[in-house]
């Protein structure tokens, strides 16, 4: 007679969570070392001379820098996204400063992905039913789902670079949502970032709340809507065919 198939949980082991770990250590110290002062406009208008310096000087250098340090500060999962675009756009200009900020999104966004599913993925097994129903409705349709939660910012960017290692999703499903998905948003950024000397040197301040101005964040909302349709027909097609005839 077969044995039958063990479908208990797999031994967790803590060498799954190093990674995480670390992340979480070099977060911790970051804060503590004073870290996030330099994460204000402030400091950036303070320092913003000497950047411009480095990165005229150290050409593609200064990029790779730029976007190793971009990558490291979201692997960090602190927010910072927002400003982080920012300043690409301050140093770079609003197309280039848009893609740099792109990639250093997606690298810094992976690296945490990448720690968190090691880590926590798998959890959820341990979970009610209800827990894994969720999680396989978002697995279904993940592409979708997790472009609409990159286009619109409905929640915090590190936080959905968690939830998406914690269910699990497939590294390149969750790559290509992210550089695509973070295209509107880190052009809107750095389009802002790119006029900030002049709006200072006339006494104003950037409207960090521009992508949620109607001009700006109706268009996206179209665009999520689009990228939903597919899903929602779905689950209409669904529906009708469980339907009796």
């Amino acid at each position: 007679m077969a044995a039958m198939p063990d479908h208990r949980p797999s031994r967790l082991s803590i060498s799954r969570f190093v990674p995480l770990g670390l992340l979480i250590l070099a977060a911790v110290l970051f804060v503590a070392l004073g870290g996030l002062r330099y994460r204000s406009l402030a400091a950036l208008v303070e320092h913003g001379e000497w950047l411009r310096e480095f990165v005229a000087r150290g050409g593609i250098a200064a990029v790779l820098a730029f976007i190793l340090a971009y990558a490291g500060l979201v692997a960090l999962s602190l927010p910072a996204a927002a400003f982080l675009s920012i300043t690409s756009g301050f140093l770079f200009g609003c197309w280039l400063g848009a893609v740099y900020a792109v990639f250093g999104a997606t690298i810094g966004a992976t690296i945490v992905f990448l720690a968190v599913r090691a880590g926590v993925a798998g959890l959820v097994e341990r979970a009610g039913p209800r827990i894994r129903r969720l999680e396989a409705g978002f697995r279904e349709d993940a592409l979708s789902y997790l472009l609409v939660l990159r286009l619109v910012p409905i929640f915090p960017f590190w936080l959905v670079n968690l939830a998406a290692g914690a269910v699990g999703l497939g590294l390149p499903i969750f790559v290509f949502a992210t550089f695509i998905g973070m295209i509107p948003t880190s052009f809107v950024y750095a389009s802002l970032g790119s006029g900030l000397g002049d709006l200072l040197a006339q006494g104003h301040h950037p409207d960090l709340a521009i992508l949620y101005q109607p001009s700006v964040l109706l268009p996206i909302i179209g665009l999520a809507a689009l990228v939903l349709l597919p899903v929602v027909y779905k689950r209409w097609r669904n529906g009708r065919s469980k339907q009796p005839a």
